[in-house]
């Protein structure tokens, strides 16, 4: 390889790590995806617009599951085709939700406290959105699955603050399922459902299985470390 060609693939590494390092540093990841999103996350907040405000993309994330809670509703009366509308719904979720905050990192204007008290409300407001379009779409008992589906994220963002509160560490990935996972996750659930009429009952109960034996487990984790904290609290005071 040249010598140019060289230098100018370090110089992009290089600006590159730079950019991951303001845009992450205050947050840590461990979901399965986390190196390639940081990546396109990278790539992105380098190329928006002066005009597009973290404010802005915020608005977008949420416009994005209304999208998602618009599929259900339609597909509750026009047929199940609808359910794709979904697809698209997530991605524009992602995009607004993913570089918000990551945006005001990048610019050097992170609001910390705003930022995370409008996140979580917003994060909150979609979560019962999804769980309400499942339970509009949803027949007899089965819609208790969408209620359960509230029940458990919720579960998730209290053990978020509850991580911050005790460890100082904020994390929104819980062991190697962050919200882009569950984002693939519930899309692919609305998938089957259009290719395989019924399996939405199975595939969402599943789903709420998954995130609750994760949160028991989180949950496990978080009072093993307050125990052990509080322990050595009393061995300082004594």
């Amino acid at each position: 390889m040249p010598d140019d060609k060289r230098e100018a693939k370090t110089k992009r590494a290089l600006k590159t790590s730079e950019v991951l390092n303001s845009v992450f540093g205050d947050r840590s990841r461990t979901n399965l995806l986390k190196k390639y999103e940081q990546q396109a996350i990278a790539w992105l907040v380098q190329r928006m617009p002066p005009r597009i405000t973290s404010n802005f993309l915020t608005g977008v994330g949420f416009f994005g599951y209304i999208i998602v809670f618009a599929s259900f509703v339609l597909a509750s009366y026009y047929g199940r085709a609808w359910l794709f509308l979904g697809l698209p719904g997530f991605m524009i979720n992602w995009f607004g939700d993913s570089l918000d905050g990551r945006l005001a990192y990048y610019r050097k204007k992170p609001r910390k406290q705003y930022g995370s008290t409008l996140d979580i409300t917003i994060d909150w407001l979609s979560i019962i959105l999804i769980g309400l379009g499942y339970i509009v779409y949803a027949d007899g008992i089965w819609e208790v699955f969408g209620y359960g589906f509230v029940s458990m994220y919720a579960w998730e963002i209290i053990l978020a603050l509850i991580r911050y509160r005790i460890t100082g560490s904020y994390s929104i990935d819980f062991g190697k399922i962050g919200p882009t996972e569950v984002r693939i996750a519930v899309g692919a659930v609305m998938v089957a459902e259009v290719l395989l009429p019924g399996s939405l009952v199975f595939s969402a109960g599943l789903l709420v299985l998954a995130i609750f034996i994760v949160n028991i487990i989180d949950t496990h984790k978080l009072l093993r470390i307050a125990d052990e904290i509080d322990k050595m609290d009393s061995q300082l005071k004594s």
